[in-house]
């Protein structure tokens, strides 16, 4: 049987485009020779991730994404449909972890609960994502940037107060500067006065030199005189005269009343008067004996003595 060139042609695009899909398939990442089970899993945002993703177990690739889906229905959600090989055995509770590849593509990691029932062909996973490094890398950013802003706020501060300081600083050395020059104008102004205060001042210097030379020989004295003081024993000295004090009150107070001789010539009016009486005796006596001498010495050799007048007996008697 002779087949025509048309039947041919025919054929051969038949296999051409048969083996363009499969080679498609096959660069997809797709597996033509294995049988695979579809399940669904939803995310709020799923990234970068596009069909023919890879879904690894424990980093070993058992599937790929099939499709993806926005659910403008359902708060525009991302519908994922996973093929996913047959002889892995899915559980309830199985987590479809979204994350970030090294280079910034996306795929899906499983976890799987170990304890749960099976998973039947078509059912929903547990949808999950991790950080991914650009996560990470904002999220430690974040608080540097901040701590950066803040830094950067108060070095602008310190900046404005050192503007402010600068210019107290040249204020103050202008005044430094205009003070200094009127220091220089007056000390210029009063030189001749200040060299006569400073020659004053170096006589007077001289001056208290020579007082203290003549200072020292006084303050030598004083120390000797201070050490004589100290020899004398003013304590003992004081002591004895408090002691001739206190006999010399008790002679007063034994003259007050009129104890011993003393006492009783201040006290004894009789005593007083007896004295008295006697010295007017010896009185008259004198008198007598001044003017009749012969009548107590006998000097005559012839002649009668005269004895003159006899005397008064009131005259000798003494009363006691």
């Amino acid at each position: 049987m002779k087949i025509s060139k048309e039947a041919k042609v025919g054929i051969l695009a038949v296999v051409a485009m048969s083996m363009l899909y499969f080679g498609f398939s096959f660069l997809k990442g797709s597996d033509l020779f294995s049988s695979t089970n579809k399940y669904y899993v939803v995310y709020n945002d799923i990234g970068s991730l596009q069909p023919s993703n890879a879904i690894k177990l424990n980093g070993v690739p058992v599937g790929q994404v099939k499709a993806v889906e926005l659910l403008q229905g359902q708060y525009n959600k991302v519908l994922v449909t996973l093929d996913i090989n047959k002889n892995i055995i899915l559980t309830k509770g199985t987590r479809a972890l979204l994350t970030s590849e090294l280079l910034g593509g996306s795929a899906l990691a499983l976890q799987i609960k170990v304890g749960s029932s099976q998973l039947q062909e078509g059912d929903t996973l547990v949808a999950d994502a991790e950080k991914g490094i650009q996560s990470l890398l904002q999220e430690q950013a974040l608080p540097v940037v901040k701590n950066a802003d803040s830094l950067i706020i108060s070095l602008n501060r310190i900046i404005n107060q050192f503007d402010k300081t600068g210019y107290a600083l040249t204020k103050l050395l202008e005044t430094t500067d205009q003070t200094a020059q009127g220091i220089n104008g007056l000390v210029a102004q009063n030189r001749q006065a200040i060299t006569a205060s400073l020659a004053n001042v170096n006589a007077l210097s001289a001056a208290l030199i020579e007082t203290e030379k003549g200072i020292k020989p006084i303050l030598a004295n004083l120390q000797t005189t201070t050490d004589s003081l100290k020899s004398l024993r003013l304590g003992q000295t004081l002591a004895q005269a408090n002691a001739a004090v206190a006999s010399l009150q008790k002679s007063l107070t034994a003259l007050e009343q009129g104890q011993g001789t003393a006492g009783k010539l201040l006290k004894d009016d009789a005593l007083y008067q007896n004295l008295n009486r006697t010295i007017v005796s010896v009185n008259k006596l004198m008198t007598n004996f001044r003017q009749y001498p012969k009548r107590y010495v006998n000097v005559s050799v012839f002649g009668k003595k005269d004895k003159g007048p006899a005397d008064s007996p009131a005259d000798t008697t003494l009363k006691y």
